[in-house]
């Protein structure tokens, strides 16, 4: 039987054993216990990745998140202003319809003008020109055309080398007796001759020379005046233009 010794001795080596058994399992079940910040911080990320994921589709790091709502709101707002502009484009031009339509100045309906002879169908009587303010020369060409008018009720408006011209000169101061005499302006020896010329072409409808005026009315040319002499009435012709301000008489043979 052991001894009251041997028997202590035992126990504190149980005991001891028991204490180191102990001290192992704590540390062992302390080393496996999760860190609470590591639970944390992964349940953090989990939910910012599940938040980034509704609003932004899915964002990766660097990248900016959209806000569905903020698009919605910018697309309700474009329409909005298109429909403003489109608003304002129509009342602009509601405007400006019923400004040109208040006009005074307009373009003189062409039916109403009337051609005589090869000239254009229709044409102003160059007695009754307008004022233009468009330049200096054009100004100087109406006012030189206006000078012109005043020198007979007949005007030849020719070119010294047109053999036409020539042709319906010879008919006019040659055959025909005409008082006061026919005034001949030589556009090719004329400073304003070009002018004249345009002015005489959008007026008369005739761009060509010879143009014959008649009380400031464009009779035709050459080939017109001649037609009149063979039919027999260039001289009605021209006292139905004229009136009393000029006598006509034919050349005998």
């Amino acid at each position: 039987m052991p001894s009251q010794r041997r028997m202590r001795a035992l126990l504190y080596i149980a005991l001891a054993g028991f204490i180191t058994l102990l001290f192992f399992t704590s540390r062992a079940r302390h080393a496996q216990e999760p860190d609470p910040r590591s639970i944390q911080d992964f349940y953090q990320k989990t939910k910012n990745a599940m938040e980034g994921t509704r609003i932004g589709g899915g964002s990766r790091r660097g990248q900016a998140v959209v806000n569905p709502h903020k698009m919605e709101i910018d697309e309700d707002d474009a329409i909005v202003a298109k429909a403003m502009q489109e608003r304002l484009r129509k009342a602009e031009q509601m405007a400006k319809n019923n400004a040109n339509a208040k006009a005074p100045n307009k373009p003189d309906d062409p039916e109403d003008i009337v051609g005589v002879g090869s000239s254009a169908h229709g044409q102003n009587h160059l007695s009754k020109g307008e004022e233009s303010s468009e330049t200096e020369e054009h100004h100087a060409v109406l006012e030189e055309l206006r000078n012109i008018l005043k020198k007979s009720p007949i005007i030849i408006f020719s070119k010294s080398y047109c053999p036409y011209s020539k042709k319906a000169k010879n008919l006019l101061l040659g055959e025909y007796q005409i008082d006061p005499a026919p005034f001949v302006v030589e556009l090719d020896q004329h400073p304003l001759g070009p002018g004249i010329q345009a002015e005489l072409g959008e007026r008369t409808g005739r761009r060509t020379v010879p143009n014959i005026l008649v009380g400031g009315i464009s009779i035709g040319g050459s080939d017109d005046i001649a037609k009149l002499d063979e039919e027999r009435t260039l001289i009605e012709k021209i006292m139905s233009l004229a009136g009393k301000r000029l006598t006509v008489t034919k050349h005998s043979a």
